[in-house]
């Protein structure tokens, strides 16, 4: 295999077999390609795209990279979700437990920060001694005893994967649909799936911040997942402006965890609902009625309201080697060594809370990585109370800042100052779920 020549021809805009492409993950899997060559050919797909039939020849490399989690002998309905990335995008934490408490298997498999957003498994190792490596083995234990598990890719699954995820992270290759396609769907494909919910963000927090293009990444997943015989429903949702009012790792599993109790922010619950909703209707292959998602809604509420959901998050968390009694006492989370609180500068209607700023501080202040080595400060962040469409008065609080160094407040006031907008009229908002995307089409809901 001649490398250079696969660089040259994607960078001209050719195209690669899926053969080539499966022959060039192999060889970059088994250390026979440089990260440097692999990085060229990851530019030449963000400025050149790739064909339908690549991104699946590019996906099945990716999943013959590594093994395939086997749930059969469990003999229940398996359901995972998968979220873009957004600012404050903490959902998967309460939906995890929540929809396993209704008694489906949820082998949720997530990622790190990426860029300027968060990632599931930063947020969960703020949880002391909480351990997202589990092994293959270890996850098809706990899947058996509890019904759910909160991982990071196991060695085994898709490892090429993995390693691509890491060079994008900080390469500025992020923002390409096939490549976000097949790394997502890699790794779900990987978990022997019935069903599989994706959270498609919009807006100018999203990594694709054009409507259409974030329909498209929908599409193009839905139809890698429904040809490989997984039932596949995406969720298009709102990214301007953050979800929830904490921003920062161990500041989200506190959220998280007053979600769980049924004492979360508005927009957090309702999508958490509203997304187990459909992870429900997959497991059980019920039809998208109305009558069918009022009854999944409710299941779901009372299991909240029960204590259900948040025991199972305790379950989660003494399985995974963490202290359970954070669920009970968040104060036992990490905390910042400086908290300041932010102010309005002029009273006004809030226009805009942009989250790309809120999320770009975060990585500044050491919540996320500039470069693949960086540790992760849990503790840096944001909880903000101002929310677009409120009237707020000069000096009224409209976040708290959560830092380790005065410089470090600094650039955290500097993102405040640019992300809220305080003027006079009305916001102009996207629905909290703008529509629904399946194999049967396209629905609006907003």
């Amino acid at each position: 295999m001649f490398v250079p020549g696969l660089i040259e021809r994607k960078r001209d805009g050719g195209a690669l077999s899926a053969v080539e492409w499966r022959d060039l993950l192999g060889a970059y899997a088994a250390g026979q390609v440089p990260d440097y060559q692999m990085t060229a050919m990851l530019m030449a797909c963000f400025l050149r795209g790739l064909e339908r039939e690549e991104t699946a020849g590019l996906l099945d490399g990716m999943m013959a990279s590594g093994g395939k989690l086997d749930l059969s002998r469990l003999g229940k309905p398996v359901v995972d979700k998968h979220s873009t990335g957004g600012v404050g995008d903490k959902v998967s934490l309460p939906l995890a437990p929540l929809v396993a408490a209704c008694g489906v298997v949820v082998p949720m498999m997530s990622g790190r920060g990426l860029g300027h957003t968060g990632g599931t498994l930063d947020k969960l190792e703020s949880i002391p001694g909480f351990r997202t490596g589990l092994s293959m083995d270890e996850t098809k234990k706990q899947l058996a005893k509890i019904g759910v598990a909160l991982i990071g890719q196991t060695p085994e699954i898709a490892p090429v994967d993995k390693k691509l995820y890491a060079l994008r992270d900080v390469t500025a290759t992020v923002e390409c649909i096939p490549l976000i396609a097949a790394s997502i769907m890699s790794k779900k494909l990987s978990e022997g799936l019935h069903g599989l919910v994706l959270d498609v963000k919009l807006g100018s927090g999203a990594f694709i911040t054009d409507p259409a293009k974030s329909r498209e990444l929908a599409e193009t997943m839905i139809k890698l997942g429904e040809d490989r015989g997984c039932h596949t429903v995406a969720l298009l949702t709102a990214m301007d402006r953050p979800l929830g009012r904490a921003c920062g790792n161990a500041l989200e599993v506190e959220e998280s965890i007053n979600t769980l109790m049924g004492e979360g922010p508005q927009d957090l619950h309702d999508l958490t609902i509203a997304e187990g909703v459909e992870m429900l209707l997959l497991a059980r292959k019920a039809k998208p009625s109305d009558d069918a998602r009022a009854a999944a809604a409710a299941e779901l509420e009372e299991a909240i309201t029960s204590g259900r959901a948040a025991e199972k998050f305790r379950q989660i968390i003494e399985a995974q080697d963490g202290n359970p009694a954070v669920v009970d006492d968040p104060g036992l989370l990490p905390s910042a060594d400086i908290v300041e609180v932010y102010e309005a500068p002029r009273a006004g209607t809030v226009l805009q809370v942009e989250p790309r700023a809120i999320g770009k501080a975060v990585v500044q202040m050491g919540g996320g990585r500039r470069k693949v080595d960086d540790v992760v400060d849990p503790t840096v962040g944001f909880v903000i109370s101002a929310r677009p469409g409120t009237t707020v008065d000069k000096g009224e609080p409209l976040a708290s800042i959560y830092a380790r160094t005065e410089a470090d407040v600094a650039v955290a006031r500097a993102a405040l100052d640019a992300a809220i907008v305080i003027g006079k009229g009305k916001p102009e908002m996207l629905p909290l779920v703008a529509a629904r995307v399946s194999a049967a089409g396209y629905e609006e809901l907003a």
